[in-house]
């Protein structure tokens, strides 16, 4: 099953990179996270299409609105 919600640890695994990044992108660049309960939960094809789309080049910053 392909579609399923991932964890913040299989998203880090995913994109090979830390958990603290995870969390950091999610607040300061818009990552696509879904709340649900405590935890949050990633689809991989919208996370991938942020990626592709430039939303994790750290060379861009978010600014706070």
């Amino acid at each position: 099953m392909s579609d399923r919600w991932l964890s913040v640890e299989e998203i880090a695994e995913h994109l090979g990179i830390g958990k603290d990044t995870v969390y950091a992108w999610i607040s300061k660049k818009r990552m696509p996270a879904h709340r649900v309960g405590r935890f949050w939960k990633f689809q991989r094809v919208e996370v991938d299409t942020w990626v592709k789309s430039g939303g994790a080049d750290e060379s861009k910053t978010m600014v706070e609105e």
